[in-house]
């Protein structure tokens, strides 16, 4: 891909290449949270520092993962993900509280993060979970990383929960899908806000790139494309109700919050769970930062 940035005028350019301390704030949304790395990729080499990151759900993910700094790693790992590893990755399971347990893709997640502490991360860091029997938020800035990660990314219905503490913790997207509030903020930093679940149009090159795909999945449209030509599977209908939900509270924060840049990537983009995707998804994000920055400056 032809860096965007590099057909920027020189005067934008020479702002760029001042370095800024950055707050880093990213959604959840599923596989559409791959493009997080997108992001983060073009944010250091426009000479950005990210001095602390908050994540929910998948944005807790990639957060975790980028603090930890194994980015790279789970980069080239995800990347190697085609529909047929995928599938091998799902260890469905006939508890009445979700149907994937999700032990092998944790697993993997867990040899690249280890035992590793929050407290012990180069920056800090902030995942979000929900408690769902006391029904409230879950704040993560201790304790290990791993069991961080595993709680923020426990989509109700579909994964089964984490017991932490005596706790059912499930995906922090059901009370705080973007966590502006609680991302640590140093003095003349930049919060930079990257949400995966607005309701807005693809740019239309993803578009004709997006109608060339095969858009069925295992379970319906895997929650993603649109489906006014049939009827939506249970599937789909959770999916699209979780992500309806998240993309109304996402709008109520950023309204509140009001972030110095805000890069949106429409939740159009790739359905919930079509991981295999991964290469797609990280340039996506690159070009959501390019055209964010060309609108910034």
């Amino acid at each position: 891909m032809i860096n965007v940035l590099n057909r920027l005028p020189s005067f934008i350019k020479s702002r760029l290449n001042k370095s800024r301390s950055v707050a880093l704030v990213l959604s959840s949304g599923g596989a559409r949270g791959l493009a997080h790395i997108g992001v983060i990729e073009e944010l250091l080499k426009n000479n950005y520092e990210i001095k602390s990151i908050a994540g929910t759900s998948m944005g807790a993910v990639i957060g975790g993962i980028y603090a930890a700094g194994k980015l790279q790693e789970f980069k080239e790992w995800a990347c190697s993900v085609d529909k047929v590893k995928l599938l091998r990755l799902v260890d469905f399971t006939f508890s009445s509280q979700g149907f994937i347990r999700g032990d092998r893709v944790l697993n993997e997640i867990k040899k690249m993060v280890g035992h590793i502490h929050i407290e012990d991360l180069e920056i800090p860091y902030v995942a979000v979970a929900t408690d769902i029997k006391e029904q409230v938020e879950v704040v993560f800035r201790e304790g290990d990383l791993y069991e961080a990660i595993r709680s923020s990314m426990a989509i109700p219905t579909v994964f089964t929960p984490n017991i932490v503490d005596g706790k059912e913790l499930v995906d922090g997207g059901i009370l705080n899908p973007l966590p502006m509030d609680l991302v640590k903020r140093t003095p003349g930093d930049l919060l930079v806000v990257v949400n995966v679940n607005h309701n807005g149009p693809l740019p239309k090159p993803i578009m004709k790139k997006i109608a060339k795909k095969e858009k069925n999945g295992w379970f319906g449209s895997n929650g993603s494309g649109k489906t006014k030509d049939k009827k939506l599977g249970y599937f789909d209908l959770l999916m699209r109700s979780f992500d309806l939900t998240q993309d109304r509270l996402s709008d109520l924060i950023i309204e509140k919050h009001q972030p110095d840049i805000l890069i949106n990537i429409s939740r159009e983009s790739s359905g919930s769970f079509e991981f295999y995707r991964t290469k797609e998804l990280i340039e996506i994000g690159k070009e959501a930062f390019a055209k964010r920055v060309i609108k910034k400056h």
